[in-house]
């Protein structure tokens, strides 16, 4: 086989390879769009083998799958199994994506530093449901009715849809571990505590 023929065999994979790995995460072609900003039909049409795979159309289903681009255009591994993790900086938190696959269970370490003097916990709920690891500090739980504190080693997990906030109990950052199911990724409904 020459090389363009093998050229021709790794792109043909590379539409069955996405349709496989978008299914075994258990991903819808809605979803995947939403994520990737790629229209449905060339998706579609992607993984069916009609469009020719590009680095435009690869290049953000790599992200959204959480993948090399290697393993999407079947590149022979390079034996570097380490993951180059990269802090994402929101008001009031920080937290490093551990996964990042579009759909499916999301884990992320949160550290959260001290909130300004005078300013009140406001709840929020949201789909989903959370389970969180105390890594370091204290962290304030405030879930419905209860306010609690969170010692490291200790886990707490709840539906979202009950109001709830959480961040350092003291003047000390607090660190710990989130899981979420992706429908938890985005608060949409704001609700204040009694």
């Amino acid at each position: 086989m020459d090389e363009r023929d093998e050229l021709k065999e790794t792109l043909a994979a590379v539409g069955p390879r996405l349709r496989e790995l978008r299914r075994r995460r258990g991903v819808t072609l809605a979803a995947l769009s939403r994520t990737t900003g790629i229209s449905e039909s060339t998706l579609s049409r992607l993984e069916g083998g009609e469009r020719k795979p590009t680095l435009e159309l690869v290049l953000p289903l790599a992200r959204a799958y959480g993948v090399p681009l290697d393993e999407l255009v079947g590149a022979p591994q390079t034996g570097d199994p380490r993951i180059h993790l990269r802090p994402v900086r929101r008001p009031g938190l920080t937290y490093v994506p551990l996964t990042r696959r579009a759909g499916g269970m999301q884990a992320h370490k949160l550290v959260i530093p001290p909130r300004p003097a005078g300013t009140e916990p406001e709840t929020r709920t949201h789909e989903g449901y959370e389970w969180l690891y105390v890594l370091e500090g204290r962290l304030r739980l405030i879930l419905g009715d209860r306010d609690l504190v969170l010692t490291p080693g200790e886990a707490a997990e709840f539906d979202t849809h009950v109001p709830h906030w959480m961040g350092p109990a003291d003047d000390r950052p607090v660190e710990l571990l989130v899981l979420f199911g992706s429908q938890g990724e985005r608060a949409h409904l704001r609700a204040r505590t009694t």
